[in-house]
């Protein structure tokens, strides 16, 4: 069944269009109905400790300054600077009840994807056995890729974690011929028809982070690439159905799930992000709400 609406809890209000949030994930989603989402994917902070900082240059040719392409000095003018300050003192208080809220407002038929990185991953795999129930665990997805820092005193870390669960074990959403299919790794053990056809992706993702040239780069930091969106969406929710990302960043949630014809509910508690994700998107059919519900008079 697709829903044409998202009730709000204990309200005749609706939500009827693609909307956007400005406020805290967990004020956002505690107003959403139950049962109300086919998909739920966050990239909430990794608790890294720091302030996550984005910064945009632009250079041009001069008679001084830094030694850049070819030789030639270049002006580096800072163009705009986007942050936010990643440390919790605990961070399951942070994220539990977000959590249990997530598994409240997903359908029957619904997939839940927690993306993490390395410092979380394992303590937030207990919690989320505790929330959704260990037999409801679907995959842990491995997204690795080759940027970053180079450590020289242990191996350096080049994947984020995705812990998949389902609402019903029984009953989720899987639709693995709507995935688009990747090359086979040693396609001289297979045959033609199979080489041709590609094969169905792993539970371990090669996927580039988004290159400083993309068309895709926002300036957000830690903005994540289209492709991995569009991998989750494509198989875990039907066209039409409604998906959910309350830690929205760069707004890839929503613009992958325009782009494949799925509505969406976006939250952020940063302005800026807010910002972004309206350049991003533009204003054509979304809604920019508070989290309050009411219409941003800036937005």
């Amino acid at each position: 069944m697709t829903l044409n609406y998202i009730k709000v809890k204990d309200s005749k209000d609706t939500i009827t269009k693609d909307t956007v949030f400005l406020g805290d994930s967990l004020e956002v989603i505690t107003q959403l109905d139950d049962e109300s989402f086919q998909l739920i994917y966050i990239d909430p902070p990794f608790n890294t400790g720091k302030t996550q900082k984005r910064t945009s240059f632009s250079a041009e040719r001069s008679d001084s300054g830094r030694i850049g392409f070819k030789g030639l000095p270049y002006k580096v003018t800072e163009l705009s600077s986007l942050s936010y300050l990643d440390k919790f003192d605990n961070y399951l208080d942070f994220i539990a009840p977000r959590l249990v809220e997530a598994k409240r407002l997903l359908r029957l038929d619904g997939t839940f994807y927690f993306h993490i990185d390395y410092r979380e991953a394992h303590y937030c795999k207990v919690l989320l056995d505790e929330i959704f129930g260990r037999d409801c665990f679907l995959n842990e997805i491995i997204w690795a890729y080759d940027y970053g820092g180079r450590s020289k005193d242990r191996w350096p870390a080049k994947h984020d974690t995705i812990l998949v669960y389902a609402k019903d074990i029984s009953k989720h959403y899987f639709d693995r011929d709507a995935v688009d299919r990747i090359p086979y790794m040693a396609p001289g053990l297979v045959s033609a028809e199979k080489v041709a056809r590609g094969k169905m992706p792993t539970d371990v993702w090669w996927h580039t982070i988004v290159p400083t040239s993309s068309f895709e780069k926002t300036g957000y930091p830690n903005q994540k690439p289209e492709g991995i969106l569009k991998r989750i969406i494509q198989a875990s929710s039907a066209p039409g159905q409604w998906v959910l990302d309350f830690f929205a960043g760069s707004g890839t949630t929503g613009s992958v799930a325009r782009s494949l014809g799925r509505h969406f509910v976006l939250a952020d508690i940063n302005p800026e992000s807010i910002e972004v994700i309206k350049n991003r998107l533009g204003n054509r059919e979304i809604d920019y709400l508070t989290s309050k519900g009411y219409r941003e008079s800036s937005l």
